[in-house]
Order: structure tokens, then sequence, then C-alpha cells
């Protein structure tokens, strides 16, 4: 994951939410919604953060995960936080995924690209899979990884969130028929690591 930078600040009053800790009621309340559409959770509680001015090298970012911190920083609107949140709390998934699985995942990626597929789930997949060159699938490079990582993420988002449509949303039904395939022949109703 490419490096945050999150400004000090800490808030007054934080909300428990299932294994979240949230630091408004307002935002509380749509993760235990939004926890309501994804699978059973399982691991230690994770912190989100409200922070405004939210960057990385690249310039404003919607939100970033510090996985070993245990912690979200989030700076997007409430109408993208159900998309934004739900691809952030993969990330903690994809961690804890086992390389037989992220193996997995990328075979469905790299059988997209031999078909041709354009477009993606989100603007973070979409992004570095353009910049893909033809060998990174094959050598397995920190691109293709990344790429892939990213892509489950915003898959999981696509398929969890509650977001129906979205700008974002480029890839062709096919291939995203695929995808819903693997996540529940995969992840089903098994309890998530995070």
């Amino acid at each position: 994951m490419a490096s945050i930078f999150v400004p000090a600040r800490r808030y007054a009053e934080e909300v428990p939410s299932g294994p979240f800790f949230v630091p408004d009621r307002t935002r509380a309340r749509l993760v235990q919604s939004l926890c309501r559409r994804i699978p059973a959770l399982d691991g230690a509680p994770i912190r989100l953060e409200a922070v405004r001015h939210l960057t990385d090298r690249r310039g404003p970012v919607h939100a970033g995960s510090f996985l070993r911190q245990r912690r979200m920083a989030f700076d997007c609107t409430r109408a993208e936080f159900p998309r934004v949140f739900v691809h952030e709390l993969f990330h903690f998934a994809w961690l804890r995924a086992g390389n037989p699985r992220r193996h997995s995942w990328e075979a469905v990626l790299a059988s997209e690209l031999r078909a041709g597929a354009c477009g993606e789930l989100g603007w973070s997949a979409e992004w570095r899979k353009n910049a893909l060159a033809a060998h990174d699938s094959l050598s397995r490079t920190r691109r293709w990884r990344e790429y892939c990582c990213e892509s489950f993420c915003d898959t999981a988002a696509w398929l969890f969130s509650g977001t129906l449509r979205h700008a974002e949303f480029t890839l062709p039904a096919r291939f995203r028929r695929r995808r819903r395939a693997w996540f529940l022949e995969t992840i089903g109703s098994r309890r998530l690591s995070i």
C-alpha cells in the first residue's frame, strides 16, 4: 500500500461498533449497517478515524488502511463512505487470506487479462491495471501483486457496499459474474479473518 499522510488528531468520543471503534455515532450506524452485508468478521478491533486532507504520494485519497496499527483513516463523503469502507476493510482480509486464496484470485485476474478485459471495479485497481506491463503477471512483480490486492478490495466493495452503480464500475458484466462466483465460492458464508 502507498504511504499515507495522516495529520495527528484524536477524537473525544469513539463509539464501539462491533469490531470497530468509530469516531462518531452517524458513522457507527453506517458501519453497523454495512457489517450486515458482508461475511461475519473475525479479528481484533479496528479503529476508524475521520481525517481531513488525506493524501499519498500521488495526491488526495479517500482513505488509507494501516494494517499493523489496525486502523483506517477516511476523508470521503457520506455517499462514498460505504464503498470506501468496504474496500479498506478488505485490505485486512487480503493480508490474512493466505497464499492459496491470493494465488486463486490472481488466476482469475490473469484469465481476464488473457481475455482482453478492460475496466475495473474501482479507480485504485484500474490505474494499477493500466500500468501493468506484459510480463508483470507471469513474473508476479510487485506491480502485479499490488494490482491484485486493489482489485480484490474494489471487487469486495462492489459486492458488499450496496452501491449498485458507480462511474468507477467499468468492468464488463461477464467478468463481474466470474468475480462474484469466485467470492461466493472462496469466501461465501465463512467467517472473514481481518
